[in-house]
């Protein structure tokens, strides 16, 4: 692989002019044309000593080592294209922008400034022509070859909004050297302020908008404080430019607070007169009546009053649009919004490799900024997943990161990240020359929370107990009632929403709303204050335990996904809630909790978290109390605990259970004990006969109680106890038997096991077919509900059917991808029940052979395991070419 080179570097950045246009004119010919540009540009500049970065499109970015290389590679690529016999109406004309200096390489990604002047220079030019920057100039001016010279085309504002730029044209001899005016900030008349720092990402945003402002004459973009809607709204109106003749104009209404002094503050932006008697309004409706013009309206919140204002210049002009940045919708007919989303974040459970990481515009915006403050600042492996963790811990909000970048002066990305994950107040002071609210991120949450009413403040501060959202369902009992709020709790969420403290989430049955953890803090902090921190969090506990309750029936028949995906939604609001329980001391409900929720612990992967948890809650002094919720907490940390493979560990939990449960419980409650009970040592195959013993002691408690489910349940038990010893006939009768009664009772959860159960049987008698039907149902039956634990281990069954039908190499893949997920979610079962069957996972490889299959299969998702278990021929793309 080509090394990139590093210092100072010449960027170059080149796109088809009109390719929109091109593209419907050609039709099903442009593929062609675009295939025959890509082609010769990339002879013309290889030739040259280019490298390649990446291709988008119709646009190439490329890197060389020196600016003259660089001259010689556009100029070649000019000529090359202008020579080729293009189709009738397909003539390509690329413009192209090259520019020198400095920029941080991460992976193979330039991170820096100078990266984005260099795309900017390429998008002030038209097709056919080459613009050259100052600095590049400077180290070619007197080295350029016959038939190259360079033209000055002066100072220009370019659309990035930063300081002017001297721009050259590289004329090339033979070909056209006169194109129209440069599209820069002087083509048209505007206000739109310099900018001292490059615009990082949302290109999707910009031209979503773009796209929005063509057919909706008012855009309002809304989003909490520190979004970065202002510097968004500056590129949008930047790039618009050309489209509209008769100006751009930035209103900044940051320092208006009167609705009256609006029309003022537009006038004043567009120079016009308001002299006299005449009325702002009026003035700027006759100014603006016949003109194609672009209004920026910044920070309309807190003039909300004034919407009426922008409804009637837009009624007075045909040709005028208005792009607003607000916290708040102005609420006028017409309106169209647009959230602007926080920047792009990577998925901290599955980090992408550092090359990958400064793809992610958060990431980047963070490296950007710190190699601005710290010139010798480096992504590295040993800071990367720091860097992202800052970026999540604030929710990727653009002026977030930018105060959290300017800390790294003083600490490192992992010190930083230790800070922040305590306190926002880690992240500090930004520029002196922002606006106050800007300067901290609690300024800009204060400033919206300073226009809240007092009902509205009350339950903003009552929702930061919800962690990652909630439902209507749970905020309501939690967030009520009405006269604490001054209204509905619906009514008051929405309206938070509407003013960006909140955010609607799509896709759901029911209204759920988010709050930003960065918003979240602050709101916390108010609910202290409040003195109503306490009362709050105890009805969050208690709305969460009736949701663990509510789903419990329904974790083990045809429903298990859907409420699984349900607590799966919520089990950030479950751990905060199991926290609150535990930190003020209420071993009551911390049992009830966790004893409710064990099972979504053992099935999603979490079994390391639940089992920690657990040991908490029962470690609590007044946890001896209450048996009867004493109990289930037992009862889930021994089911935990078996899951672990910690058979001893099960063993204590579930003697002490059933102790418990002889003093206080029923016969079916005695009955579900002893059966919990014989489990560990069945297992763990210590004392066979007594599991045998303490199961058939338990089958006919559940038989006299009517009970079905513990009846097939114990069916199982004994079945599994027969295989355990050997006794293969002995143990197919009541395994089938249980099979049949989970099948008429639809508990799909159980009927997956006894099916597992009857598989081993028929590997152990030889059935390999039998084995291979058996564990491919439970595996679909575990897929269904998406349930982690029981996957990996059919996933490592299926290993053992393909090594007997003589696959050696997918079977150590499929051992190692269930190794794996095993270590990562703490489902230690199948590990036991391995080594109890004497399995390596390696079985008839060569030692060489064997270490790659197994590292192939360690690489692959739960998801690509699970395919390929089922199906040899649903190999992953990693293995295809293996």
């Amino acid at each position: 692989m080509t090394t990139l080179p590093t210092g100072t570097v010449t960027f170059f950045f080149s796109d088809i002019e009109g390719s929109t246009r091109l593209i419907q004119r050609l039709g099903e010919r442009y593929p062609d044309v675009l295939l025959t540009h890509h082609t010769v540009l990339r002879e013309a500049l290889a030739a040259n000593g280019g490298h390649e970065l990446r291709t988008e499109g119709d646009s190439f970015f490329i890197v060389f080592d020196s600016a003259l290389q660089a001259c010689a590679g556009a100029a070649a690529a000019q000529k090359a294209l202008h020579a080729y016999q293009w189709p009738e109406g397909g003539i390509v004309r690329v413009r192209i922008g090259i520019h020198t200096g400095e920029a941080t390489l991460v992976g193979n990604e330039y991170v820096g400034l100078d990266v984005h002047r260099a795309a900017r220079v390429a998008s002030a030019g038209h097709g056919g022509q080459v613009l050259v920057s100052e600095t590049t100039r400077a180290l070619v001016d007197h080295a350029l070859p016959t038939g190259l010279t360079l033209k000055d085309l002066g100072l220009h504002r370019l659309k990035d909004l930063a300081q002017p730029e001297r721009l050259f044209q590289l004329t090339i001899e033979g070909l056209p050297d006169r194109f129209p005016p440069l599209k820069t900030l002087e083509a048209t008349p505007n206000n739109l302020p310099t900018q001292l720092t490059s615009f990082i990402g949302r290109d999707d945003q910009v031209r979503e908008a773009k796209q929005l402002l063509a057919k909706a004459r008012l855009l309002t973009l809304t989003g909490p404080g520190g979004t970065g809607k202002t510097r968004l709204s500056l590129q949008i109106a930047a790039d618009l430019l050309d489209q509209f003749p008769d100006g751009v104009y930035f209103v900044p209404l940051s320092a208006i607070h009167d609705p009256e002094l609006v029309p003022s503050a537009i006038a004043q932006a567009l120079s016009i007169s308001t002299t006299g008697q005449r009325r702002p309004i009026d003035a700027l409706v006759d100014q603006l009546r016949e003109k194609r013009t672009l209004l920026v309206l910044d920070n309309f919140e807190q003039v909300l009053d004034a919407a009426p204002v922008a409804s009637q210049l837009l009624e007075g002009s045909a040709g005028l649009r208005v792009l607003v940045s607000s916290r708040a919708v102005l609420r006028v007919s017409g309106e169209q919004e647009f959230p602007v989303p926080p920047l792009g974040l990577p998925d901290l459970k599955a980090l992408p490799a550092l090359a990958a990481l400064s793809q992610f515009e958060a990431v980047r915006l963070f490296i950007e900024r710190a190699v601005a403050v710290k010139p010798d600042f480096g992504a590295t492996n040993e800071n990367a997943a720091a860097i992202a963790g800052i970026c999540e811990r604030v929710d990727g909000l653009p002026l977030a990161i930018e105060l959290a970048a300017a800390r790294v002066k003083l600490f490192s990305p992992q010190a930083l990240l230790s800070r922040l994950e305590k306190s926002l107040s880690a992240l500090g002071s930004g520029t002196r020359d922002a606006p106050a609210r800007q300067q901290t991120l609690r300024g800009a949450i204060l400033w919206s929370y300073d226009m809240l009413d007092a009902g509205a403040r009350r339950l903003l501060s009552r929702v930061s107990v919800f962690a990652r959202g909630g439902s209507l369902e749970q905020l309501e009992p939690v967030c009520g009632p009405v006269e604490d709020i001054g209204g509905d709790v619906l009514g008051g969420l929405d309206w938070l929403a509407e003013q960006s403290l909140l955010r609607r989430l799509p896709d759901f049955d029911e209204p759920r709303f988010l709050m930003l953890q960065t918003i979240r803090d602050f709101a916390s902090e108010r609910l202290e204050e409040s003195g109503e921190a306490h009362a709050i969090r105890d009805r969050h506990l208690a709305a969460f335990i009736a949701l663990a309750q509510q789903a419990q029936p329904h974790l083990f028949g045809p429903r298990r996904k859907e409420w699984l995906d349900r607590l799966e939604e919520d089990h950030d609001n479950f751990r905060a809630a199991l926290e609150w329980a535990v930190a003020s001391g209420n071993s009551r409900q911390a049992m009830s909790l966790s004893g409710s929720f064990w099972r979504f612990w053992q099935m999603r992967g979490h079994i390391h978290e639940g089992r920690a948890r657990l040991g908490q809650v029962l470690s609590l002094p007044t946890s001896g109390e209450f048996p009867t919720e004493r109990l289930a907490a037992l009862e889930a940390a021994g089911g935990l605990a078996y899951w672990q493979a910690d058979m001893e560990g099960a063993q204590r939990f579930y003697d002490e259970s059933l102790a418990l449960t002889r003093q206080i419980g029923d016969k079916l409650a005695i009955a579900n004990a002893i059966y919990n009970d014989a489990f560990p040592i069945l297992v763990n195959r210590t004392n066979i006969p007594r599991a045998k013993e303490l199961l058939e002691e338990a089958l006919p408690l559940f038989r006299e109680g009517a009970d079905d489910g513990g009846t097939a349940r114990t069916l199982w038990g004994l079945g599994n106890a027969a295989y355990f010893a050997e006794d293969y006939a002995v143990a197919t009768p009541p395994l089938e038997e249980a099979q049949a009664l989970f099948r008429q009772l639809d508990d799909r959860f159980m009927l997956a096991w006894s099916t597992h159960t009857l598989g081993l049987v028929g590997l152990a008698t030889g059935n390999v077919d039998l084995g291979r039907r058996c564990f491919s149902e439970a595996l679909r039956l575990f897929v269904e509900a998406k349930d982690v634990s029981g996957i990996i281990l059919q996933v490592d069954n299926l290993s053992v059917i393909a090594r007997r039908e003589g696959d050696p190499v997918r079977a150590t893949r499929l051992a190692a991808a269930a190794v794996a997920q095993q270590t990562a979610t703490g489902t230690g079962l199948g590990a036991l029940l391995s080594q109890r069957e004497g399995r390596t996972g390696r079985e008839e490889l060569t030692e060489t052979a064997a270490a790659t299959a197994w590292a192939e299969g360690q690489a692959l998702t739960l998801e690509e395991a699970t395919a390929y278990a089922l199906d040899p021929k649903a190999l992953p793309e990693s293995l295809r070419n293996a």
